[in-house]
């Protein structure tokens, strides 16, 4: 196969792939690759490339926030441990001490509309910047500054590094109340974009960052809750006639990936490139050693798929009473 009608795959399949937006796969065309599409088919390899060799994954995750001004002063305690370390906000002011978190307080309190003590809504968003031990702690805290300037701009905010525990991470508290009065609430599809776009801005300061979505890489955060594991295994779960559930939106989504991988695959090696014939051998071994792959290679079979459960981390809840929302993690 030729180089462009490599490309053409790339770019159709890897686009759905890794850019969940893109849901319709559209009949190929006929190859007109200029400059353009030879940088689309370029970014796909690399997505590629460090998907394959599970290249460290960014965390971006909402772990709660203030409904009143109380709440909000606790976090800033909190994340600045009292105010012994550095604090940043929107302005990239760097300030610590006690004196310096009463005086944000003030800032966040007054400035716009008045936050009360308590309240009915959100006032603030909780937000964790997460990579894994090793990361150079003074670039990831670049990194998350320069995230929040795109991300969170015209909102009030305030960072604090974390580098005493096992592996590095901002704390962000960003007040919801933009100065144009438009409000934060961030869905699944901007925690996605986060994701993207902290990766992007580690990249730039030379760390090693993706952003991959959890079924693009073959993964399942899903478990299967442990009392039905446990009748099942008791021989007590027996399934009843007419209440078969719909398959699993996670299953699904693994068939999907599948797919797309397959596509990928086929054309990197029918390619008449060495080195993409070289990562389709590489794309065959991380496929069949992914368990959503291989779970939805035997729902395809209709063989029964065994059920693991494996330990789950439980954040820590933080004094601000936010606890982490299911919903908005990566």
């Amino acid at each position: 196969m030729r180089g462009q009608q490599v490309d053409g795959v790339l770019v159709q399949w890897g686009e759905r792939l890794f850019y969940p937006a893109n849901r319709i796969v559209k009949s190929l065309p006929t190859p007109r690759l200029g400059t353009l599409m030879r940088r689309k088919a370029a970014v796909i390899r690399q997505r590629i490339e460090a998907t394959v060799r599970r290249a460290p994954q960014v965390m971006v995750k909402v772990t709660g926030g203030g409904r009143g001004m109380a709440a909000i002063a606790a976090h800033f305690r909190y994340i600045s441990k009292n105010g012994r370390l550095d604090i940043e906000d929107d302005r990239e002011v760097v300030r610590s001490g006690r004196e310096a978190v009463r005086d944000l307080v003030d800032q966040w309190r007054y400035g716009g509309s008045l936050i009360g003590a308590e309240g009915h809504r959100r006032e603030a968003f909780n937000i964790m910047l997460s990579m894994p031990a090793g990361t150079n702690a003074d670039l990831l805290k670049k990194a998350a500054r320069e995230f929040a300037q795109a991300e969170l701009a015209g909102h009030r905010y305030v960072m604090v590094l974390h580098e005493h525990q096992a592996n590095p991470h901002i704390h962000l508290s960003v007040k919801a109340e933009a100065a144009s009065g438009k409000r934060l609430n961030p869905r699944k599809a901007d925690l996605h974009r986060w994701r993207e776009t902290f990766a992007e801005k580690l990249r730039g300061w030379g760390i090693e960052a993706e952003a991959t979505r959890q079924v693009t890489r073959g993964e399942s955060g899903a478990y299967e809750p442990l009392w039905r594991l446990k009748a099942r295994q008791e021989g007590r779960l027996r399934p009843q006639p007419g209440t078969a559930k719909a398959e699993p939106r996670a299953s699904r989504g693994g068939a999907d990936a599948m797919v797309s991988w397959a596509h990928i695959l086929k054309a990197l090696a029918a390619s008449e490139i060495d080195g993409d014939r070289e990562l389709a051998e590489r794309i065959g071994s991380f496929v069949r050693g992914s368990s959503v792959f291989k779970e939805a290679a035997r729902r395809r079979l209709g063989q029964e798929v065994p059920v693991t459960r494996e330990p789950v981390k439980v954040p820590r809840h933080d004094v601000s009473k936010g606890r982490p929302d299911p919903k908005l993690e990566r």
